[in-house]
């Protein structure tokens, strides 16, 4: 490994474990690991990119709602338009804290309001959001949001060739328009809460209804082995809902939120994930301390 490696995140206990692990598993040696099992897999929101003061996925959404309710204001009475347009805290908190019930059904009420659009109509949608709505407290689009020390980490494990996939709870197709651009992998390396497709016409059409489960929790497993056949010998996220995925790995690191100053500093709906990590020697990554440079 060059030296400029993971040049974004300081010499401490993490790099070092990281720096260990990707060269035991790729050099000859009883931790070495063939080229077909090495399959490393991230969480995004949260772990990639920022996921506070709500998942960026839902600040496109509810923005989407927004013009329903103008074109049909019935909508303003029925769940979940009602809570949004009231900004019901207790949505916004269980949103916060990844509450699995909340998610899904906006989840489901996210599929049915894309139902019957093309894929080219929704990335021309989630395009234009990227290129103009901006983090509230931050200041700067979503996309210039993400990690530069999880890109720089991305390169390392690909450049040892490590397959690297993003599996997160939120919706497949969503992160798919930019994660190429954004993340340099393919749309197909992308894992999550996906629609259901149909071909009509000489085109595929997006239906009502979620394709599986909600890739969270146990579903990350799940849908990693559906897609790959394997599980992930390199896993990383930062909440409770990753604590599957990380303990289906060989290596888990876990991002706490430490910093207030760049970032958000917050434990809500991680604090099982650091009290597992602890027990079970997860690689726990200080963003205050163990890195240099939090975004590009």
């Amino acid at each position: 490994m060059t030296g400029t490696a993971l040049k974004s995140w300081t010499p401490s206990p993490a790099k070092r474990a990281i720096v260990d692990f990707v060269t035991t598993t790729t050099q000859p040696g009883p931790g070495f690991v063939a080229v077909a099992d090495r399959i490393a897999t991230f969480d995004n929101d949260g772990t990639l990119w920022v996921e506070q003061p709500l998942p960026p996925q839902f600040d496109f959404v509810f923005r989407h709602w927004a013009q329903e309710i103008k074109q049909d204001p019935s909508l303003a009475g029925e769940q979940p338009y009602k809570a949004v347009i009231e900004r019901d805290p207790t949505l916004f908190e269980s949103l916060a804290t990844q509450d699995p019930e909340v998610v899904g059904m906006l989840l489901k009420a996210f599929a049915r309001s894309w139902a019957g659009t093309t894929p080219e109509q929704f990335d021309a949608q989630v395009r234009e959001w990227l290129q103009t709505v901006k983090h509230p407290k931050l200041g700067a689009l979503y996309v210039e949001l993400v990690y530069k020390p999880m890109l720089e980490l991305f390169d390392v494990l690909k450049a040892h060739e490590f397959r690297v996939f993003v599996v997160s709870g939120g919706g497949r197709d969503f992160m798919r328009v930019f994660a190429e651009e954004t993340w340099g992998i393919t749309k197909e390396n992308v894992i999550g809460t996906a629609a259901e497709y149909s071909y009509r016409d000489g085109k595929i059409v997006r239906a009502e209804h979620a394709l599986g489960g909600l890739d969270i929790g146990p579903g990350k497993p799940e849908h990693i082995f559906a897609q790959t056949g394997r599980l992930p010998v390199f896993a990383a996220g930062n909440a409770d809902v990753d604590i599957e995925m990380l303990s289906a790995a060989t290596f888990a690191l876990l991002i706490n939120h430490d910093d207030e100053e760049r970032e958000f500093a917050y434990t809500s709906s991680a604090e099982r994930s650091l009290a597992k990590a602890k027990e079970l020697g997860w690689t726990i990554v200080s963003m205050k301390n163990d890195w240099s440079t939090v975004f590009g």
